[in-house]
């Protein structure tokens, strides 16, 4: 065998190998609690990884899954290693915090194709310090490349711990992961965004309530992402104080190392939204697949945690779409366009486009002449994110980048066919639902309106929530899109996202729901245990008033 192993992050262990070839998302795939996944579209759904070595190409989804590895990890959930084919950062980075700041280990390598497809039809392993043994199958264990990361005065001092010992821990989580990224130095950014601040796992707190209490703070504008509770109402709404409570520490956190309490997973909705060519370090998926593809900003898909310590330094490492060459497509798609399409199309491309192209950016050709608008284009960023890794994609004729095309680019085609079919796995539920979904990721004030428009007075028979920001529910209650959504029965809550809400503010008597989200389509039934209908605005408004979901095909799709 020619292959070898590189070794990410070191240590032993052993045990049953569980293999895959599809990526997955941790936060959202991966139920923290039992360490089995829950993602019901991904081949291991219902197996557990709790003890066993973990082999697939990478990772996909949500900057969440660093807090949920990390969970795992300090609570003896988590895989006995994590290999992988392709660079990695989220998990590796909820491994690394376990390992520097709690003292726990857990083995983090990338192996060369062959090594990977040799070492995944082996039934167990044995992960030393220099070799990997399974049965048959030895592949040699290389340490790290080195390479030396060009530090300034100021990362140097930082380092060292002259701005004190929380500054100097986020400088040697972020220098590690430059050097795991291959980078060779760091850049400065003009603004955060915070994703650590959803209470996804019990670890999410205690990484920032340590932080904090280290003295943390901020030294760049940063926003936060949506909680995990209404903040100023989750008491009268029932939510349990042994989950609030913490909810609402974790954010209080946050906030009191000088995050701006946005609360939106919408932040290029907010005034503050960075304009092209500008460096930022956003974590969320959507956010940062909107922020590169549609404003034409930079940034990686950050972690959670190094999310923090980017924002904590003002440095992020210079690697990855940050850099002209990494945002170049890799692979062209052509997609049918038919004829009278209505919102829905776009998210189910967005999570077509995703599976066509896991891992590596798209350009979508044949979508210009639909004049997708700025909610078109969210939607289709955010289930793009579910289904693909890559932190953009392009969109011919529409997004300012889609020039940007790699010389050795392949083709492929998303068709009718392939639409037909993407509709039914997301529409698996029954026609009888007893909630409708909006906002995820948050609502724009231009879908409440549409929303409002498209119940035109009529008023819901079945519980109707919207999520969305504090910024747009302040506007839409200026221009009174607010009262009208409220008089037709429906109930609009900031802070929270449908992606990290709860009983009783998700109703416990649902047994299937209806969304216009292609990114709560795929992950709702993982997190919420309930079937689901996807739809576009206006079918959902029809779901609101009768309790069924449409039983065809959408026209433009017949």
């Amino acid at each position: 065998m020619t292959g070898h192993a590189l070794s990410i992050l070191p240590g032993a262990a052993s045990g049953e190998i569980i293999a895959t070839t599809e990526p997955i998302s941790f936060w959202g795939g991966v139920d923290p609690a039992t360490g089995c996944v829950i993602d019901v579209h991904h081949p291991l759904a219902g197996k557990s990884l709790v003890g066993r070595i973990l082999v697939m190409p990478g990772t996909r989804g949500s900057c969440t899954g660093s807090g949920v590895l990390l969970d795992m990890v300090l609570n003896q959930r988590a895989p006995a290693a994590l290999v992988f084919a392709e660079p990695e950062d989220v998990v590796t980075l909820g491994a690394l915090i376990a390992a520097e700041m709690f003292g726990k280990t857990l083995p983090v390598l990338r192996l060369t194709r062959d090594a990977f497809d040799a070492l995944a039809q082996a039934g167990s392993a044995r992960i030393g310090r220099d070799t990997i043994e399974a049965e048959g199958v030895l592949i040699p264990v290389h340490p790290p490349a080195t390479t030396t990361l060009a530090l300034t005065d100021t990362d140097k001092a930082m380092l060292a711990g002259a701005e004190g010992e929380a500054v100097a821990q986020a400088m040697r989580i972020l220098c590690a992961m430059a050097a795991n990224q291959g980078a060779e130095r760091l850049i400065d950014v003009t603004q955060g965004h915070i994703d650590g601040c959803i209470y996804a796992s019990p670890a999410n707190l205690t990484f920032a309530e340590k932080m904090a209490d280290m003295g943390a703070r901020v030294r760049i504008p940063t926003t936060m992402n949506a909680i995990s509770v209404d903040h100023g109402n989750w008491r009268t709404q029932g939510v349990p104080p042994s989950f609030g409570g913490p909810a609402q520490r974790l954010a209080d956190a946050y906030v009191r190392m000088g995050c701006q309490p946005s609360f939106t997973c919408s932040p290029y909705l907010l005034d503050t939204a960075p304009h092209e060519g500008e460096a930022i370090a956003w974590a969320e998926s959507n956010a940062v697949i909107y922020a590169n593809t549609v404003l034409g900003a930079r940034t990686a898909k950050h972690p959670d945690f190094l999310d923090l310590c980017i924002a904590m330094t003002g440095r992020a490492p210079l690697a990855g779409v940050y850099l002209d060459a990494p945002r170049q497509a890799r692979r062209i798609l052509d997609v049918e366009l038919p004829e009278a399409i209505d919102d829905a199309f776009w998210p189910l491309i967005g999570w077509l486009a995703g599976k066509a192209a896991p891992d590596r950016i798209p350009l979508l050709r044949g979508l210009a002449a639909a004049k997708p608008t700025p909610e078109n284009l969210k939607a289709v960023c955010a289930a793009f994110g579910t289904t693909s890794a890559a932190p953009m994609l392009h969109v011919e004729g529409v997004t300012p980048e889609a020039h940007r095309i790699a010389a050795d680019a392949d083709h492929a085609c998303i068709t009718r066919a392939d639409m037909v079919a993407g509709w039914q796995v997301l529409n698996a539920g029954p026609d009888t639902v007893e909630l409708v979904a909006i906002g995820s990721p948050h609502a724009s004030a231009e879908e409440c309106r549409a929303l409002a428009d498209a119940l035109d007075g009529r008023r819901v028979a079945i519980p109707t929530i919207v999520t969305a920001g504090r910024a747009v529910m302040e506007n839409m209650r200026a221009e009174g899109t607010l009262a009208r959504l409220e008089a037709d029965g429906v109930q609009v809550l900031p802070d929270l996202c449908w992606c990290s809400i709860s009983e009783p503010v998700f109703p416990p008597a649902t047994r299937a729901l209806m969304t216009n989200s292609g990114k709560y389509a795929h992950y709702g039934p993982g997190l919420s245990g309930r079937a689901i209908r996807f739809g576009g605005l206006a079918a959902c408004a029809e779901a609101a008033i009768t309790g069924k979901a449409p039983h065809a095909l959408p026209h433009w799709l017949e």
